[in-house]
């Protein structure tokens, strides 16, 4: 197994940067003190491989500092563990925006007067540390998309692909707009089978009511522009961070059209090699 240690500056984007990894499915500890960390690591390497990839944050707050830290990593290598080093950082006007913005103190603010002194402080004692990280990453311009997608190609092993879950819902617009949706799309345009005698009681997942809906090209020619908005529009959401995507397509009650059209957006995305689900929102009322 191996550890992966992440410390470095107060403020800069620890925290975040263990968020990430967890949802890359490390085991992840915040705010461990140095001294546990050997401790840690027994336990892990005696679990016959439950905890194959662990991140641990420590940093100055420890009471030993930097060197409580080493004497950690010391004592992993001693017990056949190995580790790397993530350092986190951001520059000076970056980490004083964001401890006023957040009205937290600064660690090291109680030694010494205001947060600039503090964070130099901290920049002096974090110094030796920083030498020995395997990998140095600034968040001083870096938005929460970039910064996961930063960690994701240091991180992720070979074949791994950042997973984006589509959601496609279909619902009725008389019945309102779905609050999660992060696209809406129109179908009312097309032709409506609850005109259709034979076909009012029935709903788009039933294939003549489905056939009904697609046998116009209006709504064959409108999936595939759909299909090829959505070929594009996927790289760029995972690119930029995103884990769930819900595209909302309404007609009137949610009943024929929209639920035809979810069902073959659903099929379209799948194609593309995504993962998909259908909610029919509202098709039994």
């Amino acid at each position: 197994m191996k550890f992966l240690i992440i410390s470095g500056m107060a403020g800069a984007g620890k925290t975040r940067a263990a968020d990430i990894l967890e949802d890359m499915d490390y085991y992840c500890v915040d705010n461990m003190p140095a001294a546990l960390l050997p401790k840690l690591a027994e336990f892990c390497m005696g679990m016959g491989g439950r905890y194959e990839k662990v991140a641990l944050v420590t940093d100055i707050r420890d009471a030993g500092g930097v060197d409580a830290i080493f004497e950690a990593l010391d004592k992993l290598v001693e017990l056949g563990c190995e580790y790397e080093i993530l350092y986190i950082e951001a520059d000076m006007p970056t980490i004083i925006k964001r401890y006023k913005e957040s009205r937290r103190p600064h660690p090291l603010q109680g030694e010494v007067s205001g947060i600039q002194a503090a964070v130099e402080m901290e920049t002096r004692c974090l110094a030796p540390l920083r030498e020995r990280a395997d990998y140095v990453i600034d968040t001083s311009r870096l938005t929460l998309g970039q910064l996961q997608s930063k960690i994701f190609k240091l991180f992720s092993v070979e074949g791994m692909r950042r997973e984006l879950l589509i959601n496609v819902l279909s619902f009725g617009f008389k019945y309102g707009i779905p609050l999660e949706a992060d696209m809406v799309l129109d179908v009312r345009f097309l032709p409506n089978p609850y005109y259709v005698t034979a076909l009012r009681e029935k709903t788009g997942m039933d294939g003549d009511v489905y056939d009904f809906v697609f046998e116009h090209e209006a709504a064959k020619e409108f999936l595939r522009k759909l299909e090829d908005m959505m070929a594009f529009l996927i790289p760029q959401y995972i690119e930029e961070g995103k884990h769930n995507l819900t595209v909302a397509v309404g007609c009137t009650g949610g009943r024929h059209r929209s639920v035809a059209v979810a069902r073959a957006l659903k099929d379209s995305v799948e194609r593309l090699g995504y993962t998909a689900e259908l909610v029919n929102r509202d098709f039994d009322k």
